[in-house]
């Protein structure tokens, strides 16, 4: 009888239903069974606000930690919290076909209905500066925790919506809650978001080869180009950095945009061009934004 494979996986709703769902692919691809092995992360018991961890890649170093002690023989990411640096040591075996890449209001009412000075809650830099570019007479409130923990701050009252990716709402099966979705010309997502990654260890040729099953080339190409653009932007997955590409498998089409948290400043560019190009496609639209100023619009909000 055949091992089943440990995937390790944060313990918290949104983290295993991602893991389960991988889980479940590749089972039904290759036959192989899996089982969930729960991880405690540094980030998960840390009550400060992510942009003073650094960011959401303080979810990603125990799970990697888990795959070189043998721990576990592969892990399961949100895409859009892997830090940009590559780990020699780890290989991104599979990138999951993206889900809805979208960010969405959990709330009463659509964002243009609330009124004015409601409180809206996001622990993301991002969110907060296009969302001040939409509502900038609204208040933005920095909050973390578990997208239950952090729905259940408008059902108290405490604050009068939240924003959250629509796909992880759909994954916890909490998506009937949406009051708006933002078209990705009014919110550029998260560089990866919707989309799950899988990594195990790099000399394990013999896994990398049975993860691909759950590898789409599609999604791979243009979560490539929009992480091109943040890591040569030099910016955290904490930091105000939107971007979005799409594509046919042969012409991807990349925006991306930096904005001053307080909405006031932006730099956006577009580029499109063959998918095989990804990676330079952002190297250069990275480029082009920083000749506008976009480094600068970063360096100010990082003091």
């Amino acid at each position: 009888m055949t091992v089943p494979l440990r995937l390790g996986t944060r313990k918290s709703l949104m983290a295993t239903s991602q893991s389960r769902i991988v889980a479940d692919r590749l089972t039904a691809l290759t036959g192989r069974e899996v089982e969930l092995v729960g991880v405690t992360t540094f980030g998960d018991v840390s009550r400060a606000q992510l942009t003073q961890l650094g960011g959401t890649g303080v979810f990603v170093s125990d799970l990697r930690g888990r795959l070189l002690a043998g721990e576990v023989d592969f892990a399961v990411h949100s895409l859009k919290d892997l830090p940009t640096k590559p780990d020699e040591q780890i290989a991104m075996a599979a990138i999951t076909r993206r889900d809805d890449p979208r960010d969405a209001l959990v709330g009463p009412v659509k964002l243009h209905d609330l009124p004015a000075g409601a409180r809206i809650g996001t622990g993301s830099p991002r969110r907060v500066a296009q969302l001040q570019l939409l509502r900038p007479d609204l208040e933005y409130v920095p909050i973390r925790g578990n997208a239950d923990t952090r729905i259940g701050k408008v059902t108290s009252g405490e604050l009068d919506a939240v924003v959250l990716a629509a796909a992880g709402l759909v994954r916890i099966r909490r998506d009937g809650e949406i009051a708006q979705v933002f078209e990705v010309d009014e919110m550029l997502p998260a560089p990866g978001q919707g989309a799950l990654a899988v990594e195990c260890l790099a000399g394990r040729d013999d896994l990398i080869e049975l993860l691909s099953a759950v590898d789409d080339p599609l999604t791979r190409a243009a979560v490539d180009a929009e992480r091109s653009v943040l890591a040569a932007l030099e910016a955290g997955c904490a930091a105000p950095v939107g971007a979005f590409a799409s594509g046919d498998g042969h012409i991807l089409s990349l925006t991306a945009a930096v904005v001053a948290v307080d909405g006031a400043r932006s730099v956006r560019k577009s580029a499109s061009g063959p998918s095989a190009t990804a990676v330079e496609m952002g190297r250069e639209l990275a480029a082009a934004m920083i000749a506008e100023g976009a480094d600068t619009l970063m360096g100010e909000q990082a003091r």
